[in-house]
C-alpha cells in the first residue's frame, strides 16, 4: 500500500467530523427524501440484535415515520434480519442480504477458527447440507438445529454448533420475528430460501467503500474495517484514491471522503436524538471521538448491557429507558452532565415526541433520573 498522504490534508476536528456524519446520518434534521427501505440503503443497514432497535433509529431519522410501514417491508421480505456485519444481527434490504453477507464471509470464517477446537468430528460441508436440508422444509429456532447437529456429532460443544450453522450458512429470521408489537421467537431459515433467489458471487468491496463514505463518512481504512468486520481494506481505498478527497484528523490520520458528501460547519445546531441501544452511528468508526467524549466513553454499558443513547449537541450525552402501559408511558432520561435549561428543554420536547408518536399511550411523562440503576 502506498504511504499515507496527510501532510497537506486539511485537518476536521471532532466537532466537524461530528457534524458531517450527523448530516449523512439525517440526524442534523429528519429527512423527507427517504422511504424506510431506501433509509435502511442508505445507512447500509441497521443494528437489530432486539426487535425494536430499527424502528427508533428511523424514527429519529425520518420525517413521518410509523412503525407499521417498516413492519409491512419485512412482513414483505423487502428488508430481512441476517448477521452481516460485526457478526451481529442487521436488518437490510434483500439485495444487501444477498451481497453484503458473502463479502463480510471471511469474518464469519475467522469467527469459526474460534470455534474449531470445540467442534470435535464436525466436517462444516456436511453440517451445512444437514442445517440447509432442516431449515429449509421449515423455519427451525437455534435450539432445534442445536438438537439435530448434537445427535449428529455428540462430541461437539452446543454453543459451537450454533456458531458454525450461522457462520456456514446466511441464515434470516423469519417472520413474525422483527415485527412491530406482533414479534415472536428467533426462527430461521436460509436467505436464498427466504427471497427465493440465490446470492450472486462476491462482490469487490469499491461499491460497498463508497457507501460506507455516503453514510459514516470522513472514515478512515480502519473505520472502515471496524464497521464492517474486515481486514486487508487499505488497497481498496488506495485503488479508490483518485475519485475519493483526504483530509485528516487532529491525531494526523488520514480520512477518506466523496467529493460532493456534505460536510457542515460545524457549529451547524444538533437538536437531540434519542438512539437505540446499538445504534450504529456509535459503532460504525475506530476512532468513536466524532460521536462519544472521552469522558463518556463506556457509559452507556453496564456489564453487558446496553441502554438506549441520548445525543445531545450531537454528541453521547445520556441514556434512556421506555416503559410503556397500557394507557401510560414513561421515559426517564438520565443525563451524563448538567444540560443547562434551555437544553434540558428541547431533550424534554423531543422526549414528548417520541412518546407521542412511538407508543399507543393516551398519556405520557418525560422525567429525568436514574436508568442505570
Amino acid at each position: 500500500m502506498a504511504p499515507q498522504k496527510t501532510c497537506s490534508a486539511p485537518v476536521l476536528t471532532p466537532r466537524a467530523l461530528n457534524r458531517a456524519t450527523l448530516d449523512r446520518q439525517h440526524l442534523l434534521r429528519r429527512t423527507d427524501a427517504l422511504g424506510p427501505k431506501d433509509a435502511v440503503a442508505h445507512l447500509v443497514g441497521l443494528q437489530a440484535q432486539n426487535v425494536k432497535p430499527p424502528y427508533f433509529a428511523l424514527w429519529a431519522r425520518l420525517a413521518g415515520f410509523r412503525p407499521e410501514g417498516l413492519s409491512a417491508l419485512i412482513e414483505a421480505r423487502e428488508l430481512v434480519r441476517i448477521v452481516t456485519l460485526r457478526s451481529t444481527i442487521h436488518l437490510h434490504t434483500a439485495d444487501d442480504a444477498l451481497t453484503l453477507r458473502p463479502l463480510v464471509q471471511a469474518a464469519r470464517d475467522r469467527e469459526l477458527k474460534q470455534f474449531r477446537g470445540r467442534l470435535e468430528g464436525v466436517d462444516l460441508e456436511r453440517l451445512g447440507a444437514a442445517v440447509r436440508a432442516l431449515v429449509e422444509e421449515r423455519p427451525y429456532t437455534m435450539k432445534e438445529i442445536r438438537d439435530v447437529l448434537g445427535q449428529e456429532w455428540p462430541g461437539a460443544e452446543p454453543q459451537a454448533l450454533s456458531v458454525a450453522a450461522r457462520c456456514v450458512l446466511p441464515l434470516v429470521q423469519v417472520t413474525p420475528r422483527g415485527l412491530w408489537r406482533r414479534s415472536g421467537q428467533v426462527a430461521l431459515t436460509t436467505a436464498e430460501h427466504w427471497l427465493g433467489r440465490a446470492p450472486g458471487p462476491v462482490p469487490a468491496p469499491d461499491d460497498t467503500v463508497l457507501r460506507y463514505l455516503a453514510a459514516f463518512g470522513p472514515a478512515s481504512v480502519k473505520d472502515m474495517q471496524t464497521w464492517a468486520g474486515l481486514t486487508r481494506l487499505g488497497e481498496v481505498f488506495e485503488r479508490l484514491r483518485p475519485v475519493l478527497v483526504t483530509f485528516r484528523d487532529e491525531n494526523g490520520v488520514e480520512l477518506f471522503d466523496l467529493p460532493d458528501a456534505p460536510r457542515p460547519d460545524e457549529d451547524t445546531p444538533a437538536p437531540p436524538r434519542f438512539l437505540p441501544e446499538f445504534d450504529n452511528l456509535l459503532l460504525s468508526h475506530a476512532d468513536r471521538t466524532r460521536v462519544i467524549p472521552a469522558e463518556h466513553w463506556g457509559r452507556a454499558w453496564k456489564g453487558n448491557q446496553a441502554f438506549s443513547t441520548l445525543l445531545v449537541d450531537g454528541f453521547l450525552a445520556g441514556v434512556w429507558r421506555l416503559e410503556e402501559g397500557k394507557e401510560h408511558a414513561v421515559l426517564t432520561v438520565q443525563p451524563f452532565g448538567s444540560l443547562g435549561r434551555a437544553r434540558r428543554d428541547e431533550v424534554a420536547a423531543e422526549g414528548e415526541r417520541l412518546l407521542a408518536e412511538m407508543t399507543s399511550a393516551t398519556s405520557y411523562d418525560v422525567r429525568f433520573g436514574d436508568v442505570m440503576g
